[in-house]
């Protein structure tokens, strides 16, 4: 047995204003441009702030930071000159003491390629393919200047993403932004 389906209390529907006529229509516009504008300033402001909070922080932090630094160096000085004593002749990397530890870590190997050209040259001049890479992918750009071919691939669809609806108020000078009028309770 199928369900009825639930009436939506008035309270659940979605309560906005709606333009009457063009005249309207326009006035809408109008008020939309000006909170976009407002909401511009206000993010400058926003921004302009967190810009102090973090240059202020950075002026802050620099004698810890340089502290830390130095101190970082002399702590590395002292463990090298006493680094076989203390990994017991490299038995272990890291070395507790009572306020922390030391350790020494191996970065992972990398790979800096200089002249990639000459160096592919190179490599197919000496026959190491191996370390040559072929990549075969789809080319989505091209099937969306021929649909027409396209439609006969199982599995590929070319399709609109939907249909926005934008709002492009006039511009005006920041400077002339006033407060929006907030809309009266209805």
């Amino acid at each position: 047995m199928a369900s009825k389906p639930k009436k939506r209390a008035k309270a659940d529907a979605a309560r906005v204003a709606v333009p009457q006529s063009a005249g309207e229509a326009n006035t809408f516009i109008d008020l939309i441009g000006q909170c976009q504008r407002q909401l511009a300033v206000l993010q400058t402001e926003q921004d302009e702030q967190i810009a102090r909070i973090k240059a202020n922080t950075a002026r802050q932090a620099e004698p810890y930071l340089n502290e830390v630094r130095e101190r970082t160096e002399g702590l590395r000085t002292w463990c090298e000159a006493h680094r076989v004593e203390l990994t017991g002749a490299g038995r272990t990397k890291t070395v507790r003491f009572s306020a922390g530890e030391v350790s020494w870590r191996l970065r992972p190997p990398s790979v800096t390629i200089r002249g990639v050209e000459a160096v592919i040259e190179q490599i197919r001049d000496l026959r190491l393919f191996q370390f040559l890479r072929t990549r075969v992918e789809v080319d989505k750009e091209a099937m969306l200047r021929e649909p027409d071919a396209v439609a006969a691939i199982n599995g590929v669809t070319v399709g609109s993403a939907g249909e926005d609806f934008i709002v492009t108020p006039a511009e005006a000078p920041i400077a002339d932004v006033a407060e929006p009028e907030p809309r009266a309770a209805e």
